[in-house]
């Protein structure tokens, strides 16, 4: 599991989550609702793709275009179960939340 990396609230544009994505370095942001529970994750590649479709505003928010919704990990699974849900769901990445849905860490496969 790696660290929960950078975190941005669900009514953020896309325009700005790529800035913040290039800033922390990062290829995915763990996306939360106003009450800094986490509602998915958003990677480099998905925003890229919204960006490129012909509906696309700048006023479109991450919680339209957030990729997962959960379930999540906790912190009881196992790095075994992860994996198998990751490769079951086509997932390079599975967020990891406590009990009250807040977020912990992400498993990350390998690169």
């Amino acid at each position: 599991m790696e660290a929960a990396g950078p975190q941005v609230g669900d009514d953020m544009t896309v325009e700005v989550a790529l800035s913040v994505m290039t800033s922390a370095r990062t290829d995915r942001l763990l996306v939360c609702d106003e009450d800094g529970l986490c509602v998915g994750l958003v990677s480099r590649a998905r925003l890229a793709a919204v960006r490129e479709d012909d509906a696309y505003t700048d006023r479109i928010r991450l919680r339209d275009v957030v990729e997962d919704h959960g379930p999540f990990a906790s912190p009881l699974t196992t790095t075994a179960e992860a994996r198998h849900a990751m490769r079951h769901r086509r997932l390079e990445a599975l967020p990891v939340v406590d009990e009250s849905g807040c977020p912990l860490g992400v498993f990350a496969l390998a690169r």
